[in-house]
């Protein structure tokens, strides 16, 4: 007899090893808790040790398979032996998401200020780490029959932002922001296509405004050109991040979710 398909159990991650880059972040914990929630085993990654550790002991005592682990991304062969012991310990890795943001000290420079040397840091800290730690994971991943690489990019990997929205604060976009994002964005495309053969997916994440306690002038002008009429809350990335995770996106890899509210299709 055939079995009936249950479809709300396509979105459990059970005993999947599960790994998030800069998981203490603000989206970073909302992935994964959502990914513990949906009964996979977390390993959280980041450079805040104390942020880390206090996540991870918090979600552990609700119940979840929380671990944290050090990890600076941007130190890429370390990041790589990290990823090898998990391997080695728990027998692979399943889903590998790259939600960390590493960035310079003066990363927020206006255009026209920019220095070289800035510029190199940033690309290398960030987009070179996407990159070559998908690499990485995904040659791990050939014996897994399956796994999934989910990277974080944004909607200004997509579109040029609207600097009208940052008058009367002090912040801006960064142009290397821009740069980065979108490269990411193409080089999970090429990822997708290199290891479809493995049957590993990679996709990508591209966030709008992501509500984060910012000037109300800046919330206002946001809410104001954005379909939906507001900010999304971290958790609203997160259950795409679920998705794209698990076996209810089997047949999806190469592609761009865009979660903004609607601020792309206008």
């Amino acid at each position: 007899m055939r079995r009936i398909k249950i479809w709300p159990d396509k979105f459990k991650l059970t005993n999947k090893v599960c790994v998030v880059t800069g998981g203490a972040g603000l989206i970073g914990q909302s992935i994964v808790k959502s990914l513990a929630q949906a009964e996979g085993k977390v390993i959280l990654m980041d450079v805040n040790n104390e942020k880390g550790l206090g996540i991870a002991g918090s979600m552990q005592s609700s119940g979840l398979d929380v671990t944290y682990i050090y990890s600076d991304t941007s130190d890429i062969k370390a990041t790589k032996a990290a990823m090898t012991k998990i391997c080695d310990d728990l027998g692979g890795i399943n889903v590998w998401i790259n939600g960390a943001y590493p960035r310079t000290n003066d990363y927020g420079t206006m255009l026209d200020k920019v220095e070289i040397e800035s510029w190199k840091n940033n690309i290398d800290m960030h987009l070179n780490s996407y990159c070559l730690l998908s690499r990485d994971v995904a040659e791990l991943m050939k014996k897994n029959h399956g796994a999934s690489i989910i990277n974080i990019a944004s909607i200004y990997g997509l579109v040029g932002p609207d600097f009208k929205l940052y008058r009367g604060t002090e912040m801006t976009m960064p142009a290397v922001y821009s740069a980065i994002k979108s490269g990411i964005i193409g080089f999970t495309k090429y990822l997708a296509a290199y290891y479809a053969q493995y049957n590993i997916r990679v996709n990508v994440i591209a966030p709008g405004g992501v509500f984060n306690n910012q000037p109300n002038i800046f919330i206002e002008n946001y809410s104001k050109q954005c379909p939906l009429g507001r900010m999304a809350d971290a958790e609203e990335i997160a259950a795409p991040v679920l998705f794209l995770a698990s076996e209810a996106s089997s047949y999806i890899t190469g592609s761009v979710l865009v979660v903004d509210g609607g601020w792309t299709a206008i």
